[in-house]
């Protein structure tokens, strides 16, 4: 089996190549990076500061497993009265992946974890933006094989943004079906109205 890296320099750059008619190999859209993200707003909400730190400790731990590579802390850049949030509070955690790891996990999100997502029909065309990325959200981290849901404390949900270098939304979509997401169709669409 080949993985999604070979595939890209294999069938997809050529079927792109004739499709758009692009002239070098170089013009056709590929995927950049792969960005993790995870907030942990709601929760840690009102809750006691060392309930904060083990709640923080244990979804980096999850993220971790899930991407293969230690996440990166987000802080608050004000305080918030409103959402209980002071300045240079731990709010989050994201991970960025590029090269033969991105694609090794690009290639365990079409196989593996989506088809494991609860209710998966598709990924919507609206998750595509205007510049060719695709913004993927799961609800429970538990979709992944690495993250066992007996030993995991919290169920928490996350973002996986697919930047890539497509100029619009059609190129974008066009790169991301080759190398095999299922995204819906418009009939698909119209099926399930």
């Amino acid at each position: 089996m080949i993985t999604l890296g070979e595939k890209y320099k294999i069938e997809v750059i050529p079927l792109l190549m004739k499709e758009f008619g692009y002239k070098s190999p170089l013009a056709v859209p590929r995927i950049e990076k792969v960005v993790i993200n995870s907030g942990f707003g709601k929760l840690v909400a009102g809750k006691s500061k060392d309930e904060h730190e083990k709640i923080q400790k244990s979804i980096i731990e999850d993220l971790t497993l899930i991407a293969g590579h230690h996440p990166v802390s987000t802080k608050a850049k004000k305080s918030s009265a409103a959402f209980k949030l002071r300045e240079g509070m731990t709010i989050g955690a994201k991970v960025t992946l590029r090269g033969l790891i991105m694609y090794g996990f690009l290639d365990k999100i079409i196989h593996v974890a989506l088809p494991r997502s609860r209710d998966f029909q598709g990924i919507k065309i609206k998750s595509v933006d205007g510049n060719g990325n695709l913004t993927i959200a799961f609800k429970e981290q538990i979709s992944f094989p690495e993250v066992s849901p007996e030993k995991s404390k919290n169920i928490f949900g996350f973002e996986i943004t697919i930047v890539t270098s497509a100029e619009n939304q059609e190129e974008g979509l066009r790169l991301l079906r080759a190398l095999g997401f299922p995204i819906k169709t418009e009939e698909n669409l119209k099926n399930t109205q």
